[in-house]
């Protein structure tokens, strides 16, 4: 499962109905036109109030909505959240990580000094930052201060290697460059362009500026109001296996209903972050804990003890992390995990890959009745949410659409399942779902709804089960992985014949790759070298498993690789 974008919700009320006269604008048959009059006004109605519910709208504070409003529309969902706290007087800690804790008005206004040293050091609306980073205030720092510049920020995974990040640079034009010193050894991606890290350990002195050293002394001033907010960028690997960006410039302002119609976040709350902050469901988690005035938790590295111990430490209310995070906490013991005090905890959300019915079940007896299983895409953000009555119900289930979503199967050719239990393509759309790919390029669209590239059913109660991919990309660990873009690389290989990739079932990752090798008859074959090959030419979670040798690979009378065969191999 692949989820984004929730950090996009804009507050502006006063948009709203901008938004519906743009939807009913639209050509339409009169019986249909009433029927989505109806829907849309449903729909808003249901979103303003599970906005208001969980604090998001202020009711009683109008002059408050107006301030955020104004500073979100100006300044993009997470920056003009933080500011509009600012201005309104919010008290609160935004974000805590391995350096401390920092408040709204110190994140706003550190923001502000960053965003005035790029423009003096020559950045503008016109840059493109790259940024490679862990969880921590960096991350947030460097959004906030790209926003405010109006300037994009490209969100890159730490797991690529230098040659993927190049191919990236290249196509996104990335004049600036922000990283962990960690991760110094991607630079060479970057050897032209201004860099700068955003961490740093002790002991460790990168040639480069640090952001410390760029905010230090440097006035709080805000910077000139950019004419359009800046874009942050996340990538996703579609459907060819080279990732692409997806950028998401306008929102609903109903887009947060999909999330708290469903999940009982509140105002005001202690968020812990587990899931990396670069992806989907760990920046738009954050960027919507932030615009409800709560405090993130975060760790740059994880590890499932050390997260038990931090919601107990700060009582936390809710826990977001990807479910091979959640496979590694259960994997502790019940023992192990009834000695951290987890009572507070409301919401355990997972995203990103499928949930596995032992997974639900070990989840809902370990910590109780809390974990919330999200279903979408970074294109089309979320579309369906599980609750744990639903899991309990049906473990392992997608779940069934929030509202402002749709969500339908499409067979091969196109045309609209309605039966129970009969599998086809998931199409989707919400307030979030983007528009296109910074390419240019998009994905497939039938009825105004998005294909998501998955497959699935609905049972008979309406909830939707995903089968897997529609082609042969797996998901591993959170991670989309296309295995021809392996195969390609292992091919090129002097000492390699053929080579064939596939995904297999994995209990903590969901999938993983088996790489079926025929070597070179003078060749030597050693699966570790495989995979270091692999490993410094691609991101981590498309290095192989499993390296297999064979004499030959299965073949039809045509010469295709049968996959299937393939998928009946064991080590």
């Amino acid at each position: 499962m692949r989820c984004n974008a929730i950090h996009n919700s804009a507050l502006g009320l006063d948009r709203i109905g901008l938004a519906w006269l743009h939807f009913l604008s639209r050509p339409k048959a009169p019986t249909m036109l009433l029927r989505d009059t109806v829907t849309a006004l449903t729909d808003g109605v249901g979103a303003l109030h599970a906005m208001a519910r969980a604090g998001l709208i202020p009711l009683l504070r109008p002059d408050q909505v107006v301030r955020t409003a104004m500073a979100v529309d100006e300044l993009g969902p997470i920056a003009g959240a933080i500011h509009g706290h600012r201005v309104n007087g919010v008290d609160r800690i935004a974000v805590i990580d391995d350096h401390g804790a920092l408040t709204f008005q110190q994140l706003d206004l550190m923001s502000n000094a960053l965003a005035r040293a790029w423009v003096d050091e020559g950045h503008s609306a016109s840059s493109v930052f790259g940024l490679i980073c862990r969880n921590h205030r960096g991350l947030f720092l460097t959004v906030c201060a790209t926003a405010k510049l109006g300037a994009r920020v490209v969100l890159l995974n730490t797991g690529s290697a230098p040659p993927q990040l190049a191919a990236i640079a290249a196509r996104e034009e990335i004049t600036a460059y922000v990283y962990d010193a960690e991760f110094g050894a991607t630079t060479s991606a970057f050897a032209d362009v201004a860099r700068y890290v955003s961490w740093s350990d002790h002991g460790d002195e990168p040639e480069d500026r640090t952001l410390t050293k760029l905010i230090d002394g440097r006035s709080t001033d805000p910077v000139d109001r950019p004419a359009e907010p800046g874009i942050a960028i996340q990538l996703t690997s579609g459907t060819t296996g080279t990732p692409k960006g997806v950028p998401r410039s306008h929102v609903s302002p109903l887009a947060a209903a999909q999330i708290l119609d469903r999940i009982p976040l509140r105002a005001e709350q202690t968020i812990v972050v587990a899931a990396p902050a670069f992806h989907a469901t760990g920046l738009g988690f954050s960027g919507l804990g932030l615009a409800l005035r709560s405090t993130l938790v975060m760790t740059r590295k994880f590890d499932a003890e050390h997260t038990l111990a931090l919601v107990a430490e700060h009582r936390a209310d809710t826990l977001i992390l990807v479910p091979t995070m959640l496979q590694r906490i259960l994997d502790l013991g019940q023992d192990t995990i009834a000695s951290y005090d987890t009572s507070n905890l409301k919401v355990v959300l997972t995203a990103g890959s499928a949930l596995s019915p032992d997974l639900c079940r070990r989840t809902a007896e370990y910590l109780g009745d809390v974990l919330y299983n999200l279903y979408g895409s970074t294109e089309v953000a979320v579309v369906t949410v599980a609750t744990p009555k639903d899991l309990e119900r049906s473990p392992g289930t997608a779940g069934s659409t929030p509202i402002t979503c749709r969500v339908a199967l499409y067979d091969d050719n196109g045309k609209k399942i309605h039966r129970a239990g009969v599998t086809g393509r998931i199409f989707a759309a919400n307030g979030a779902s983007f528009t296109g790919y910074t390419d240019g390029l998009d994905k497939e669209r039938i009825d105004g709804l998005l294909s998501t590239g998955d497959s699935g059913h609905f049972d008979k109660r309406g909830m939707l089960f995903v089968e897997g991919r529609d082609d042969d990309m797996i998901v591993s660990g959170g991670e989309n992985v296309h295995p021809v873009e392996v195969e390609n690389l292992l091919a090129d290989r002097a000492d390699v014949l053929e080579v064939g990739v596939i995904g297999v079932p994995d209990d903590h990752f969901g999938q993983r790759l088996r790489a079926f090798v025929v070597p070179t008859p003078d060749s030597t074959p050693d699966a570790q070298e495989i995979r270091n090959y692999v490993k410094a030419r691609l991101a981590r979670h498309m290095v192989p498993r499993d390296v297999v040798f064979l004499e030959d690979l299965p073949r039809n009378a045509t010469g295709k690789l049968l996959r299937s065969a393939l998928a009946e191999i064991r080590n």
